[in-house]
């Protein structure tokens, strides 16, 4: 079982070493290692030079995290593609027990590690809502919250091949979109151990640079009101955020938001 490890990178001269380090420290090694510099000019690529030898480099001007993920996809050579995120890292047994939970379950395409959460160098506690990750078919539990995070993911290629990769449209939320395209069809295993580790509230995360997430949430429910198995749940959804963001437009007296979002709300209503 041969995985190619897939590791976006734009202006983390000072994290993406500790990313790159923590998939060479594995107790089994991928295969391969693709890191995609996405047009980044703090020094980036300097640190990348290091590693010439054990990684494959791949330049680009700045097209975004979704661009740079899905040309890393599509150059790999191997039918598993494991998925970092350049402020993230591995534990040493992470490619190890999900590489022996796929052998052990072949049916099963995609899967995940259990994770935990580091802010300013310390690890802190999971909010309620994600201490414990899900195992199954779990689109209508998907629409709420991002449950799967990309650092902690391993996808064959087929599905890839099936639902389509990522949204290179969307500005944010772009996992949160595939996720749902994926759970919409697909099981999704769990491997129940923090095997790594999550950073967050540094200001270059997308859900910083970005107001009102739930507007790219709502474009990637919008691609499932025809699926009849989950329309009811996807409209009650819509309706729900679309909700908070008139009331959040309202609070900040942003006439066009109001009355894009209304609108959008009435013509869910009347679906």
């Amino acid at each position: 079982m041969k995985v190619s490890v897939i590791i976006p990178v734009y202006n983390r001269k000072e994290k993406i070493k500790r990313a790159i380090d923590s998939v060479l420290k594995q107790s089994i090694k991928a295969d391969e290692i693709i890191v995609i510099d996405d047009g980044s000019n703090d020094g980036t690529q300097k640190v990348l030079k290091g590693y010439k030898n054990h990684i494959k480099i791949i330049t680009q001007t700045n097209k975004g995290v979704s661009a740079a993920r899905n040309r890393g996809i599509k150059s790999a050579k191997n039918s598993w593609i494991a998925l970092l995120d350049s402020d993230d890292w591995w534990f040493e047994d992470k490619l190890k027990e999900q590489i022996e939970f796929h052998k052990q379950n072949p049916n099963i395409l995609i899967s995940q590690t259990d994770e935990v959460w580091i802010k300013n160098s310390q690890e802190i506690k999971k909010a309620k809502r994600f201490r414990k990750k899900l195992q199954g078919f779990i689109f209508k539990e998907s629409l709420k919250l991002c449950l799967i995070s990309p650092s902690a993911v391993m996808i064959h290629k087929s599905v890839f091949d099936d639902v389509g990769i990522f949204d290179e449209t969307l500005p944010a939320c772009e996992d949160y979109d595939l996720w749902l395209r994926i759970t919409a069809k697909y099981f999704v295993g769990l491997i129940e151990r923090a095997l790594i580790a999550k950073t967050g509230g540094h200001e270059d995360q997308l859900s910083i640079k970005y107001w009102g997430m739930d507007r790219f949430r709502i474009k990637a429910m919008q691609k499932h009101i025809d699926n009849p198995l989950f329309r009811d749940d996807v409209l009650k959804e819509i309706t729900d955020k679309c909700q908070i963001i008139i009331n959040g437009a309202k609070k900040r007296k942003n006439r066009k938001i109001y009355q894009e979002y209304t609108d959008l709300l009435q013509k869910m209503r009347i679906q």
